[in-house]
């Protein structure tokens, strides 16, 4: 296990450092700066702008002055909020991405995982179509429809949530988590109902009902540890998607979270706080990635062995 946790962690290394280096020449090539939408000012004055953020050295010595401070967690100042650092926006907004996603994939998962696993055990049944139902409505209708009739019905005709912001405690987090769980939820639901039906068709599964077995333990201990492979592979990378961008959702509903910077920053060519976030979902993704692996190496050995 160990050798396969240093090769994963390897390999997020190398893919990070790819990451650093693809977004930031990338960032560059695209066209228009950072004072592009300035107001008109001297060139003298806009190259005082350009040498007090380095922007006027070299492509690069401007990487390398980038990665120096990376090696000492310095993601830099903002170009777009000049009082603050990319550091300082993304902690203020990250507690809010992180509560609303970590609520929703545990609520996709939990009811994602419920509804699939009663969609394969009664087939073709009332059960079974309305977990279809939930997953087609999940999978097929968008947030950006699903969250503003959701603040109509539940905040504005019932009033039993607020319609947005963060300043009512946990209740303000209801709408933003549910909706924002809902896709998750329609494809964790498919995901477990098919894998568990091709489990079912296992020829060990078979050999352990013959042999007597309960079927509640031939269910837990054998169908269900083979079916969840694939969902807990989805749930890494899903999990980072969550927590970093909920970009509608913080929208829609206010919430001061960091997918709304990193819309403004990519408009304004923010390049330290488009780095910033990148590299946040970018180690966040490795992270949850590597996760996942280790759980899917320690429920099924021949995961390690591929690794």
């Amino acid at each position: 296990m160990l050798r396969f946790l240093g090769k994963r962690l390897w390999e997020g290394m190398v893919t990070l450092a790819a990451l650093v280096v693809a977004t930031f020449f990338f960032m560059r090539l695209a066209p228009g700066g950072p004072f592009s939408k300035n107001r008109k000012v001297s060139a003298d004055v806009l190259e005082h702008i350009k040498a007090s953020f380095h922007l006027d050295e070299p492509v690069w010595m401007q990487f390398g002055r980038y990665v120096w401070g990376l090696m000492h967690l310095d993601f830099g100042p903002s170009l777009r909020f000049r009082d603050y650092s990319v550091g300082d926006l993304i902690a203020a907004g990250l507690p809010y991405s992180l509560t609303i996603g970590f609520w929703a994939i545990v609520i996709a998962a939990l009811v994602g995982v419920a509804l699939g696993v009663i969609g394969a055990l009664r087939r073709n049944g009332a059960a079974d179509y309305l977990a279809g139902t939930v997953g087609v409505i999940g999978i097929a209708v968008p947030i950006f429809v699903i969250g503003p009739l959701a603040q109509v019905v539940f905040a504005l005709k019932l009033a039993w949530v607020p319609v947005g912001g963060s300043d009512q405690g946990w209740r303000s987090l209801v709408l933003p988590v549910v909706v924002l769980s809902l896709p998750n939820i329609a494809y964790i639901s498919r995901l477990t109902r098919s894998s568990m039906i091709e489990v079912m068709r296992e020829n060990y599964v078979r050999t352990a009902r013959s042999k007597g077995i309960g079927g509640r333990r031939v269910l837990v201990g054998h169908v269900l540890k083979g079916a969840l492979l694939p969902v807990i592979a989805y749930l890494g990378p899903a999990t980072a998607g969550i927590i970093t961008g909920s970009i509608l959702i913080e929208t829609i509903f206010a919430v001061p979270g960091i997918g709304r910077h990193f819309v403004d920053a990519a408009l304004n060519r923010d390049y330290p706080l488009v780095m910033g976030i990148t590299l946040l979902y970018g180690g966040l993704l490795i992270l949850f990635n590597i996760a996942t692996d280790l759980v899917r190496g320690w429920l099924d050995p021949k995961v390690r062995g591929h690794g």
